[in-house]
């Protein structure tokens, strides 16, 4: 079990898993990420498939380790692939019928997902 995050309180407040995640990440970073881009991500993508709270965690990531222009190089799949790595190391999937099947709750993944999100985005890759 993870220590309880904002993301979290978000999604008992209403929001899905990503909306909470993109929601407590612009709160204490002092992002402007809109909530709405995790919108049609809870439930798997509304199909059990990649987690929502998994999901936003890749936006965000690629919020801020992207690139804005062709000319620019972008090591953001680094850290998506090593933030999508520490949660398959620790429920054994990432798609949220699996992590349902295994009786991983909808808090768990958002708080490890959360915490993991600034693990990942602290490493230089």
């Amino acid at each position: 079990m993870c220590e309880e995050t904002k993301a979290s309180e978000y999604n008992k407040k209403g929001l899905n898993c990503a909306e909470s995640v993109i929601k407590a990440y612009n709160e204490e970073f002092g992002a402007n990420i809109p909530i709405a881009l995790g919108s049609g991500l809870g439930g798997g993508n509304a199909v059990g498939s990649l987690c929502g709270a998994v999901n936003a965690v890749n936006i965000i990531i690629s919020y801020e380790k992207g690139r804005v222009s062709e000319t620019e190089t972008s090591n953001a799949k680094l850290y998506v692939k090593d933030a999508m790595n520490s949660v398959s190391e620790k429920y054994g999937s990432h798609i949220c019928k699996d992590l349902k099947r295994d009786k991983v709750s909808c808090k768990e993944i958002i708080d490890f997902s959360y915490i993991n999100l600034k693990e990942t985005l602290k490493k230089d890759l």
